[in-house]
């Protein structure tokens, strides 16, 4: 098996090729964990595997209480099903509480400040009530409370860390918060060893082949948590080596490979923002040529949305919503073919299809 081998077997494990989700709340749990932070980006990472839905589509699914906005790994937002929300939590939590010290000391809140803000909060949401960021600030605030210097931001993201909070549904354009345990229904509980192995497992079914060292990247977990949840996955799991380094994957039934796509053939993707086949490796050389990371990510934090064909990314993309369309810019990393370009105008049709509004497409590097 060679790096593009790998590049081919992640693409179809993650959905990408010949999609079979009908629903958001499959892809989630499939993957375990989607990244979320940028809400919009995270709509497109569930539809773009799911090509008959819209976005309209995935904010009613969202809606439906199956799958969990929080912060369950890596000290940033993601969804989640609901029923693991709390073993999730329980598990990946502490490291990124523990990591956060300096900055709560920096910020002057202690667990006095975190135990208040948790009962005002709690009374404030009690009842299935949904509240904005904002609104839940003015609480804290008239409790004397600080929230400015994004101290609000940390003593949400603490609580909903804790399983104290999560995101609701969207007021317009503003994300509400809820009560964890009356958004979820109905949680699962399982024991430490359980956690780390059904983890593990989700992980490597959706996202191998990959490595130990891309398992502990993307959970977070310390590097003797993740061997002990691989060393119990094991047996569900093949494993080969390519370039000196052990890759493991859930043996899968791959489609029959099709004859060399006849020209207009090619199917192109245009992945979102931190979407999970970029994001979800430590390692990310056999989808994304190492000359090109600059391009996808220049650093703070963002990564961005990329053009995908035949599992490797050839570019670059953005939207800018104008006032009748959304624009969609191309930026390839070299000249493309006309069946390239071929491929990413019907995934850019598929995008605009998705948002149901009118687009347009300009381009660079052609």
């Amino acid at each position: 098996m060679t790096r593009l081998d790998i590049a081919q077997l992640r693409f179809y494990n993650q959905g990408l090729e010949s999609p079979s989700f009908t629903e958001a709340s499959d892809v989630v749990a499939w993957f375990g964990a989607v990244q979320a932070q940028d809400y919009k980006a995270a709509k497109w990472a569930l539809g773009v595997r799911l090509p008959a839905k819209t976005a309209a589509d995935i904010e009613h699914d969202l809606a439906q209480r199956t799958i969990v906005r929080t912060w369950p790994m890596r000290g940033t937002i993601h969804l989640v099903p609901a029923e693991d929300a709390h073993w999730m939590l329980e598990l990946l939590t502490p490291r990124v509480l523990a990591s956060s010290a300096g900055r709560y000391r920096q910020l002057e809140l202690d667990e006095a400040v975190f135990s208040q803000s948790r009962d005002l909060l709690i009374k404030a949401l009690v009842g299935g009530k949904q509240l904005t960021r904002a609104v839940l600030y003015q609480h804290l605030e008239a409790a004397g409370v600080a929230t400015a210097q994004g101290r609000g931001m940390h003593i949400l993201g603490h609580l909903a860390q804790q399983g104290v909070l999560c995101f609701g549904s969207y007021e317009g354009k503003q994300p509400t918060f809820a009560l964890l345990d009356e958004w979820v229904t109905s949680a699962s509980t399982l024991a430490r060893e359980e956690a780390l192995v059904t983890l593990a497992l989700r992980y490597f079914r959706s996202h191998g082949p990959a490595t130990l060292q891309d398992f502990v990247w993307w959970s977070g977990l310390r590097v003797a948590e993740a061997k002990v949840g691989l060393e119990l996955a094991k047996a569900a799991l093949e494993k080969i080596q390519v370039d000196e380094k052990t890759y493991w994957f859930m043996p899968t039934e791959l489609p029959e490979e099709s004859p060399s796509p006849k020209e207009g053939q090619l199917m192109g993707h245009l992945l979102p923002w931190f979407d999970e086949y970029l994001v979800a490796y430590k390692d990310r050389s056999a989808v994304l040529e190492p000359s090109f990371n600059k391009a996808v990510n220049a650093g703070g934090g963002l990564l961005n949305p990329t053009l995908v064909i035949k599992g490797q990314v050839i570019g670059t993309w953005k939207r800018v919503f104008k006032k009748d369309r959304v624009v969609i810019n191309l930026s390839y990393f070299g000249t493309p073919s006309k069946t390239q370009k071929q491929a990413v105008a019907e995934a850019a049709e598929r995008y605009g299809r998705f948002l149901a509004v009118p687009y347009s497409v300009e381009r660079k590097g052609e």
